[in-house]
């Protein structure tokens, strides 16, 4: 699980780099000033701006609970093929949100993303929590 982790930190910083990027090129041409950051006052930023500084805010709610997940599937030794599919879904999904999220910003494709990533996620807690009340059943 810790190479699906990895995978979704690093679309953590895809998404990073490319806001930064955007807020860069927006006070270079003038079209954003710099002192809109200090409050990020939503009504003075570009909408590509906002999407892509709302998904990375989304990158860190409920990916939370994945790190959180994969980080005791791996200390409690619960990997398993199931959970580790299930991972790798996560982030598929999570990939293609904010894609959507980004781009065409479709609610209703976005929406049925973030459905998507709840039900591995929550899947995978109850898996989690299945493996564990059984190992550790006396």
């Amino acid at each position: 699980m810790i190479y699906s982790m990895f995978a979704m930190i690093i679309l953590t910083f895809v998404v990073a780099g490319y806001l930064l990027k955007l807020r860069i090129d927006a006070v270079k041409a003038g079209t954003v000033k710099l002192s809109v950051f200090r409050l990020n006052n939503p009504a003075e930023m570009p909408t590509t701006m906002l999407q892509t500084s709302s998904n990375y805010s989304n990158l860190f709610e409920m990916p939370m609970l994945f790190y959180i997940a994969g980080t005791l599937a791996i200390i409690l030794n619960l990997q398993t093929p199931t959970m580790i599919i299930l991972s790798w879904l996560f982030v598929a999904v999570r990939a293609a949100h904010s894609w959507i999220h980004i781009t065409s910003n479709n609610v209703v494709r976005r929406f049925q993303a973030f459905v998507m990533s709840s039900i591995c996620m929550l899947l995978m807690w109850i898996i989690l929590v299945w493996q564990y009340s059984t190992v550790h059943m006396y």
